[in-house]
């Protein structure tokens, strides 16, 4: 995800080198850089929980290639989709990757800052965010600029993302956050009396080992208690996932949080 400027980088979608690859079943064909930030499983579980319908609008933060905002769009036909970037050269990937998959008219972008709160607020009925998972100073920032961006706290801090989810979506809308386990008390302190009725679901690499990541989602101006919920294993013991993490990447069905 991104949380640096840079005015003066160029709009171009040029990389080194970039791969097509399929979510989804192959519904979403996604270009992607080949070394630098990818889609993980992380940003599409994301992007399936989110309880839109058609006609409700989502944004989302730091949308990269768009692999997220594509998947929510494509798994329910008439939600419309923006997302914000500081990377232009990210942005035209974007872009290309959404008129590859003919999905203009629901899916947009723009260069934009989740630090930058201009503009109206409470305007969307969902929002979503990967931020990056690493305090800047507290480990080795990967050498690639945008995998760095990606990963590591930079202009952004944790805060400033969720001040941007909070400032965006409408009173009762989602908020949901993909984030690492080992940091989840930092993100609740940060939603806490602003986010409520909170819904927690681990992500397990398999069965039995701790979850690296959490799904967290709560509604604005709701104060309900937070719920753990049981989780979900992504890897089998002998197939590479499990057939619950297949149905949402392959058969592009919704994970709902409750």
């Amino acid at each position: 995800m991104v949380n640096e400027t840079n005015d003066h980088e160029p709009e171009t979608s040029e990389f080194s080198g970039s791969t097509i690859d399929d979510f989804l079943g192959g519904a979403v064909r996604l270009r992607q850089p080949k070394d630098g930030y990818r889609v993980s499983m992380d940003t599409v579980m994301l992007a399936a929980t989110i309880p839109a319908k058609a006609g409700e609008t989502v944004i989302e933060g730091g949308v990269g290639s768009a692999g997220a905002a594509l998947c929510l769009a494509r798994r329910v036909p008439g939600v419309r989709v923006h997302g914000i970037d500081i990377q232009r050269s990210m942005l035209a990937l974007a872009r290309e990757n959404i008129a590859c998959n003919d999905l203009q008219d629901f899916v947009t972008v723009a260069n934009q800052c989740v630090t930058d709160l201009s503009g109206p607020e409470a305007t969307f009925d969902h929002v979503m965010v990967n931020p990056p998972y690493l305090d800047q100073g507290k480990a080795i920032r990967p050498p690639d600029r945008g995998k760095g961006l990606a990963h590591m706290d930079s202009a952004a801090t944790l805060k400033d993302w969720v001040k941007f989810c909070i400032y965006r979506v409408k009173n009762r809308g989602t908020v949901s956050i993909v984030y690492r386990a080992d940091r989840v008390d930092e993100l609740i302190s940060l939603l806490y009396r602003r986010v409520g009725d909170l819904k927690i679901l681990p992500l397990w690499p398999r069965e039995g080992t701790p979850a690296k990541r959490v799904i967290i989602q709560g509604r604005k101006g709701i104060h309900g208690a937070a719920t753990l919920l049981p989780g979900l294993a992504l890897h089998g013991e002998v197939d590479r996932y499990t057939p619950e993490a297949r149905r949402i990447l392959w058969d592009g069905e919704a994970l709902p949080l409750q």
